[in-house]
């Protein structure tokens, strides 16, 4: 749980101000303000290759796929970009989920039988279709990427690479939500359609 919000809240000048726990300072926002929204586009830099024609019968997580390979196909306009990536084991693959249309804010994940709010899965429909997956690097020749553990559609839009560092990437977790319990059933579990089409 993020930390709670105390009872010190108050207006000032249309504006409503908390602390919360643990905050160095307290957080305003205007009374009744709508966030600003602006329109991003991202360039896909290079494709994944997988397996997987459909979604149906696909791993639900990276973890669960660890027979599967495949390949990171960069555009050769950002291959110089691939230099001192043979060093690590693991990389973050940040992409676009293309096969996926329209989002709900409440959905079914496939390890439950609950709706649940979408931020608190791992759904593919979502507001931003953009999905992580930490695959690991078996090689790499030229602008292509040979990886391991693969759990996304063939042909699947790239948007970026980071790697992947346990002192980073690794914290260890207190609280799994509506998971706990559930969590390790995505070693067997596998994808139907019910996040395919609208």
């Amino acid at each position: 749980m993020i930390g709670s919000i105390r009872s010190d809240i108050f207006y000032r000048d249309d504006y409503l101000a908390f602390v919360s726990d643990g905050a160095p300072w307290p957080i305003c926002v205007r009374v009744n303000e709508r966030i600003p929204m602006q329109q991003i586009i991202f360039q896909p830099i290079g494709m994944i290759r997988t397996p997987f024609q459909t979604c149906e019968g696909m791993p639900i997580q990276p973890r669960g796929a660890r027979s599967n390979e495949g390949q990171v196909v960069l555009d050769t306009t950002f291959a110089e970009g691939l230099n001192d990536i043979d060093g690590f084991s693991h990389l973050i693959l940040i992409y676009h989920f293309h096969k996926s249309e329209g989002y709900r804010l409440t959905v079914k994940p496939f390890l439950d039988d609950r709706d649940r709010g979408v931020f608190a899965t791992r759904a593919p429909r979502r507001p931003n279709a953009v999905g992580l997956s930490v695959v690991s690097l078996l090689g790499r020749q030229g602008h292509v990427l040979r990886v391991g553990d693969i759990d996304v559609v063939d042909r699947t839009p790239l948007l970026d690479i980071k790697p992947f560092v346990p002192a980073f990437d690794a914290p260890v977790a207190t609280a799994i939500g509506w998971l706990d319990g559930k969590a390790e059933q995505f070693r067997v579990k596998r994808a139907d359609d019910r996040f395919s089409g609208r």
